[in-house]
């Protein structure tokens, strides 16, 4: 089922640019997970790279960082809303 948003899209809501910022992460991961995997198969099909682990955890980490950053910049519940 593909993430939507229902409602109006208003840049100036809270709720509307978190849900910006996970599909920016989604598609953050999505790259990284297509990209690592496809360099690390040609790697081991034809030629060895030596950095390409360095290359794989750096970019890890920046994906979570990336995250964190999403989760610190959620907004705050309303109090009517459960949990």
């Amino acid at each position: 089922m593909p993430i939507r948003w229902y409602g109006p899209a208003n840049p100036e809501d809270p709720t509307y640019r978190h849900f910006e910022r996970i599909v920016n992460l989604t598609l953050h991961a999505a790259v990284y997970a297509a990209l690592n995997s496809s360099l690390w198969v040609v790697q081991e099909l034809r030629h060895p790279w030596q950095h390409l682990g360095w290359l794989s955890l750096g970019w890890l980490a920046l994906l979570l960082i990336h995250g964190g950053v999403v989760i610190s910049l959620r907004p705050a519940r309303e109090p009517n809303q459960t949990p």
